[in-house]
């Protein structure tokens, strides 16, 4: 990040995190506070002269709790800048360096909502929600919005059907965050939506796939009879285990199918969004799948063997949005689109990132949007270099 933060210097940094303070967050939530501390006060970090920085840690609150956290930073350069207020219903520029925790619910300069508890799969509380905020800088205004939706609870479970039930629940929760980004209690702004979508290959349809020529043998608990594990053989081949599909467990006999450029030949499986093409967009994908990659050091390519890969990290945004940084299709060829650390370990999620050399814009410019690692504790953050044509800005 130091190395990024020093050879780009972005003058708007947001960068977006999901299970901060990790999966036992209990246990290193008290290593958060210090670690924001440390980043803030940074050689690195010197020319950014403002900061709103909103973690929710508050895991004793567990009908509220997201373990989101948000950064915002902004280059000394950058002269007006504004964050609008919620409650007051009115943008106020940003000075000084704020860190807000805990409850996050009664922050005006956000809004923060878990999702409703019948959303969560067998109305079980876990860490899903997202948090908003919106900025103006010169006359635009955009939403930046931080997301962390539903993962598949079981491989067997998702293979059952095409689209999976999983599916399903993303794209309601997904949905209740667009409608309530776009009601009418606020102004409609351009916005951009950006973290662990935990969106997922269609199970079904690539086990057919990559098993086409497979004999399936089931196996199930003795005392239950519930099948606890699927076992795909070749036909022939001295019948060859192709296969290995458990709760937890998607072992393929060949990794370099999702490797090999760049996995590009599974993304017809990639079907979860094209339900909103008509709401948001996205630049063409030319990364691997960012999940799951092994948590052993020593292992920065490998995938575990836990989940079938898909793109959970992703970029969204608004079709307003997306004229702000494309004018024409020109523009898209130097737009990247792209993860980082592809040779070394970052956690189970390699961070999706966005960037381009300059886009014009009747209303700003963008240059360099440049993505920076942080740590595995987060799964994905967007980093913008913005240029502005007026020194004034409208949004007051």
């Amino acid at each position: 990040m130091i190395a990024v933060v020093h050879a780009h210097k972005p003058h708007f940094m947001a960068l977006h995190c999901q299970e901060f303070g990790g999966k036992n967050y209990e246990a290193s939530m008290s290593h958060v506070d210090k670690f924001v501390k440390e980043l803030l006060s940074s050689d690195a970090m010197k020319d950014y002269n403002r900061a709103r920085v909103y973690l929710d840690e508050n895991y004793k609150s567990q009908e509220h709790f997201t373990a989101l956290g948000s950064f915002y930073f902004l280059h000394e350069s950058l002269k007006n800048i504004y964050q609008f207020d919620f409650k007051a219903k009115k943008y106020k520029k940003v000075t000084g360096k704020e860190i807000y925790s805990d409850t996050l619910e009664s922050t005006p300069m956000l809004e923060k909502e878990k999702f409703p508890q019948d959303y969560f799969p067998e109305c079980k509380w876990s860490r899903k929600g997202f948090i908003r905020t919106r900025w103006c800088i010169t006359d635009c205004a955009f939403d930046l919005v931080n997301i962390h939706l539903f993962h598949d609870a079981s491989n067997l479970i998702a293979w059952e059907t095409s689209p999976s039930v999983y599916s399903g629940i993303r794209h309601k929760a997904l949905g209740y965050v667009l409608d309530r980004i776009i009601d009418q209690r606020f102004e409609k702004v351009s916005y951009f939506v950006f973290g662990d979508f935990n969106f997922r290959l269609d199970a079904k349809a690539v086990v057919e796939t990559l098993c086409a020529k497979a004999t399936m043998q089931t196996v199930r608990a003795a005392d239950t009879n519930e099948v606890v594990k699927l076992i795909f053989r070749e036909s022939d081949n001295d019948r060859k285990v192709m296969l290995q599909l458990e709760k937890k467990l998607f072992d393929y006999f060949n990794q370099d199918v999702f490797r090999d450029n760049n996995g590009t030949a599974l993304l017809e499986f990639d079907r979860e969004l094209s339900v909103f093409k008509d709401r948001l967009y996205e630049l063409d994908i030319s990364f691997p799948p960012s999940y799951p990659y092994s948590e052993d050091s020593s292992q920065g390519k490998q995938y575990m063997n836990t989940r079938c890969p898909a793109w959970c990290d992703r970029i969204l945004m608004s079709h307003s949005a997306k004229e702000l940084i494309l004018k024409s299709e020109n523009d898209e060829k130097i737009v990247i689109y792209d993860h980082i650390g592809p040779n070394v370990c970052m956690g189970d999620h390699k961070m999706g990132s966005s960037g381009c050399q300059q886009l014009q814009s009747s209303r700003l410019t963008t240059r360099n949007l440049f993505p920076l690692p942080l740590a595995y504790l987060m799964q994905i953050f967007l980093a913008v270099e913005l240029m502005w044509s007026a020194t004034r800005g409208s949004c007051v």
